[in-house]
């Protein structure tokens, strides 16, 4: 028979790992050991030099188990499994996604440097953009959804500081409102700006699509981040952070990631090893879920607007952006109830089977109010730009009966009170 090749979900049960190392187990144990043996002094030396970066590998040369502070079983087979699904070259996992997108800025942005931002971004990533990095002199820039390439380009010629951009890092789709920015067109706006001694780099973060529906690195993306606690968890009982790039970048990161101490621990990657089997089974269930949802929100005369991949208007640029880089509408949905603050709360304190939490990825579907929870930070007018108002409220979509969810949404709507009007005086 022809050699065949198999599909990442089929590979997520075995991928990386060798029973016979671990006594026939066929699942890989929990390595929950901080140190490990080396066979000679000159072995040792050879995996630390590697490691802290003081020399690349050689042809053949892979770096051994050293301290489960740079290298552990469990977090290489979980970086070797994430790997196949965006066909990176190198993975890095972390103790959040946080600590990721930290990482990832803070190793490649220095003081004086320009980072060009898309926005809106999850609260976390826009406070520490727009908050810490001018704090250690990184020049950042906002760009608004509405902003075609060209603007863009425009944009970064007219700061003053093309020369000095380092990285253009976007969110695709953005959190809350899925606004969506083409990839490609960002990677290659990266590479005009670059120069022959000035790669300028383009990274995603990616968690709003998973590592199912959308893989940047096709695009020309340079590094693909995720909120593994997201849909890579997906079981919402566990935090943790992942990077995807090219070997050349990502030596760096976890060179990095060595010093800051910031990386997984083996117990929460045992626990995602466990979720990457089931990955694009519970991911499938909740697109499809998520579409009959849409639809059914779309024809509410509670809500307002519905913010939804799947509800894209033909011939629209957002559409053909979708269609160009996207394999599913994806199960985040972000929609508008009439009135304000008073009936989105009313909504939200209605639901029953839908939890009130915020996160979203995991099994169970979650609503949550970005106005005054996870973008509670930013400021009116940037909200205002990011059109994330007050009647704004975010939907994750999980595994449970698609029907149940809609019971469950319809019965909370009927609680929202019309809002009052006001009375006109002549």
């Amino acid at each position: 028979m022809k050699p065949h090749e198999f599909q990442p979900e089929s590979l997520m049960m075995t991928h990386g790992y060798k029973p016979e190392l671990s006594e026939g187990a066929i699942k890989c144990p929990i390595f929950q050991t901080s140190t490990f043996v080396f066979k000679t002094a000159e072995e040792g030396k050879a995996f630390f030099e590697i490691a802290y970066g003081l020399r690349d590998k050689k042809p053949k040369e892979e770096l051994g188990l050293i301290y489960s502070r740079i290298n552990n079983p469990n977090l290489e087979i979980l970086e070797n499994r994430l790997c196949l699904w965006d066909k990176a070259e190198d993975c890095a996992v972390f103790e959040s996604g946080m600590s990721a997108i930290s990482t990832v800025l803070l190793e490649f942005l220095k003081p004086g440097d320009l980072l060009v931002f898309t926005s809106p971004l999850y609260g976390g990533t826009d406070h520490f953009i727009n908050h810490f990095l001018p704090s250690i002199g990184v020049d950042v820039l906002g760009i608004e959804p509405n902003q075609t390439i060209n603007d863009i380009k425009t944009a970064i010629a007219e700061s003053g500081k093309a020369d000095k951009l380092a990285m253009i890092y976007l969110e695709t789709p953005a959190n809350p409102t899925n606004a969506l920015v083409d990839i490609e067109g960002v990677a290659e706006l990266s590479e005009y700006f670059s120069a022959s001694d000035r790669k300028v780099l383009t990274a995603v973060d990616n968690t709003y699509m998973g590592p199912i529906w959308q893989h940047p690195l096709e695009f020309g993306a340079d590094l693909v981040l995720y909120s593994a606690t997201k849909y890579i968890g997906g079981h919402s009982d566990l935090i943790a952070g992942a990077v995807l790039g090219s070997k050349e970048v990502m030596s760096r990161i976890k060179v990095l990631r060595t010093f800051l101490g910031n990386m997984i621990s083996p117990n929460t990657a045992w626990l995602l090893l466990r979720s990457l089997e089931t990955l694009k089974v519970r991911m499938t269930q909740q697109t499809n879920n998520a579409q009959k949802v849409a639809s059914f929100l779309n024809e509410h005369d509670k809500i307002e607007r519905v913010n939804y991949l799947g509800l894209l208007e033909e011939g629209t640029s957002q559409y053909k952006i979708y269609k160009k880089q996207c394999s599913a509408p994806g199960a985040m949905i972000t929609v508008n109830v009439k009135g304000g603050e008073q009936q989105a709360f009313e909504f939200l304190n209605g639901l029953k089977l839908v939890k009130l939490a915020v996160s979203l990825g995991g099994t169970e579907s979650l609503a949550q109010h970005p106005g005054t929870m996870t973008h509670a930070g930013i400021s009116p007018e940037e909200k205002a730009k990011m059109e994330i108002s007050e009647n704004t409220v975010r939907i994750s979509i999980g595994v449970e009966d698609a029907q149940d969810i809609i019971w469950d949404l319809q019965q909370a709507l009927v609680l929202v009170n019309e809002p009052k009007k006001e009375l006109a005086y002549s």
